[in-house]
């Protein structure tokens, strides 16, 4: 069947045969890790933001919430079993579109209204740089677990925690430049340039895309 794109309830995708336990235990030690630094990431973000008045750093904690709430939801998936695997890819799915509307209201609102654009945070500067360079080293992890354990729901949260990493990129330039060289809606923009990568593994999500069979 090659060529031929597979959703990951088709028996005969990829392998055909189950994960093995060493893959969902890798698993779940990757959602023990993101739930962890995500919870940081809440705290931090949405705190300083509100400190700083700054809607990138407030945008950015708010995303990690989400992405709080899609490691929850597959670290569940993976101890339930392969039974709740669609209801997993679903609700990740949601989420993701919940960060598209997020991204489109916060920086609709960061270029209209000058009080909400960003401000200069050394904390926030410091959390966005580890998330910057952290956040895709697990999402490369996560992403080959989901394709070594055919989960569509795994693969959304990869791509949340990819998402989490531009948005750290966005965020950083956005205040550095605000800091620098007082360009407050740069982060906006580039924001919303993210909005095609989330609906589209979004909607990859939603209809439990995940397995090419070579």
């Amino acid at each position: 069947m090659k060529g031929t794109q597979m959703t990951c309830e088709d028996k005969a995708c990829c392998t055909g045969s189950p994960h093995s336990e060493a893959d969902s235990r890798a698993v779940r030690r990757l959602q023990y890790i993101s739930i962890a630094w995500m919870s940081l990431e809440v705290i931090l973000g949405i705190g300083e933001g509100i400190r700083a008045r700054s809607v990138a750093l407030t945008a950015f904690g708010a995303d990690s919430l989400v992405e709080l709430i899609s490691a929850l939801v597959v670290l569940r998936r993976f101890q339930v079993g392969p039974a709740g695997e669609r209801r997993a890819a679903f609700l990740s799915a949601i989420l993701l579109y919940i960060i598209a509307v997020y991204i489109v209201t916060t920086s609709t609102l960061g270029l209209l209204v000058p009080a909400l654009r960003p401000e200069a945070s050394g904390v926030g500067i410091v959390l966005l740089l580890i998330a910057a360079i952290g956040m895709p080293l697990l999402g490369k992890a996560k992403r080959r677990l989901a394709q070594s354990t055919a989960s569509a729901a795994l693969q959304a949260d990869a791509a949340q925690t990819s998402i989490c990493a531009y948005m750290a990129w966005i965020g950083l330039g956005g205040l550095l430049a605000n800091a620098i060289f007082h360009v407050a809606w740069a982060d906006s923009v580039a924001a919303l340039l993210l909005l095609p990568l989330v609906l589209r593994e979004a909607n990859r999500a939603r209809r439990g895309e995940l397995c090419t069979c070579d």
